[in-house]
């Protein structure tokens, strides 16, 4: 037979104290006008007998169970989003709450069981988030559940958490122009569809608002644009060297990706192009690996910690529905120098 349960009357009972004695000092309330040794006495006899809260039912009481849901795509079980969840964990238990993690892969058939399945817990809320920022789908919720919507956005729930990409667009492409480059500089990894299509992502959008915003408000155009589906390596790498076999070499690229730039990086060396001697490079995201390369790369960072943290805050606050952009900071490396002379 499993051991019984110990219950607050057994603290208060072992400490010679009320119950109510007992649970105003458990629940850590300010006014119980009792004295340090009747506080020292129910917490030694609750570690002794190993006494533990009923959670249950405190959330009857307070209509709060101290449990947040974390619903994602691909965050928990990819690296590239992974600062979300941290963030929201550390917020989490720094409030003195549980996040309860499932991950659907993106199905939607796996999404209703993960929302059932929270919802079932009694969760005092819901985030949704997802590894790369996109409007989302998600299904019906109860009227009454609090639901935050972390790097995506959905218009029946306003309260959102995104990276503020107009202004890191704009970050990039100043920080290049400010380094004495200017029409002799190449964009990599735009992409209509992305941009503006079916497929359309509203943090891409403005990232590359911010970017050609920036170009126009000081009378330059990019040297080249070169469109790629995925922001992968071997796209970067190709882009640049069909890039390189032109008449006209550039001096600088805007890479609309770390990982379109680690691609940069090969096609240069292949081509006996030093970074950044020859040819600077910038990027976005922060990538873990960007601080490795040699030199490190100069990129624009995705805040996801603090992202993270923020939809916690906001979850398990009183503010009104909001929609917040978190700044992202520009990571000064090696790859870019000021421009020089222009080159043959």
């Amino acid at each position: 037979m499993p051991p019984r349960r110990v219950t607050l009357a057994d603290v208060a009972k072992k400490a010679g104290l009320s119950s109510t004695a007992a649970s105003m000092i458990l629940n850590g309330r300010p006014d119980t006008r009792l004295s340090k040794a009747a506080h020292d006495k129910v917490h030694a006899a609750a570690a002794e007998l190993g006494y533990r809260p009923n959670l249950a039912a405190r959330g009857l009481r307070t209509d709060k169970t101290q449990t947040i849901g974390f619903i994602s795509d691909l965050v928990a079980t990819t690296r590239f989003a992974s600062g979300l969840i941290r963030g929201a964990l550390q917020a989490s238990e720094e409030a003195g709450n549980v996040m309860l993690v499932i991950e659907t892969g993106g199905d939607p058939r796996r999404e209703q069981k993960a929302i059932d399945a929270v919802l079932d817990r009694q969760v005092d809320g819901i985030i949704f988030a997802t590894m790369r920022a996109r409007e989302l789908f998600v299904p019906a919720f109860p009227p009454a559940t609090k639901v935050v919507m972390l790097n995506a956005t959905n218009p029946h729930h306003l309260q959102t958490v995104l990276p503020d990409e107009f202004a890191g667009g704009r970050a990039a492409a100043r920080y290049l122009l400010d380094h004495g480059f200017s029409s002799d500089i190449a964009l990599i990894g735009h992409n209509a569809e992305t941009e503006q299509g079916y497929f359309r992502s509203s943090t891409v959008e403005q990232r590359i608002h911010g970017i050609r915003s920036t170009m126009e408000a000081a009378g330059h155009t990019f040297m080249a644009e070169l469109s790629a589906w995925d922001w992968e390596p071997q796209h970067g790498y190709t882009l640049t060297r069909s890039l390189l076999s032109g008449r006209t070499r550039p001096r600088a690229l805007l890479c609309m990706n770390d990982r379109l730039a680690f691609g940069a990086y090969q096609a240069l060396n292949e081509a006996g192009l030093r970074v950044p001697d020859d040819v600077s490079i910038i990027g976005f995201d922060n990538d873990e690996l960007a601080e490795y390369l040699r030199p490190g790369l100069t990129t624009v960072a995705l805040p996801h910690e603090q992202m993270g943290r923020r939809a916690v805050d906001l979850l398990i606050g009183d503010s009104d529905p909001v929609q917040e952009f978190i700044s992202m900071p520009l990571i000064e490396r090696a790859s870019v120098k000021t421009a020089s002379t222009p080159h043959p």
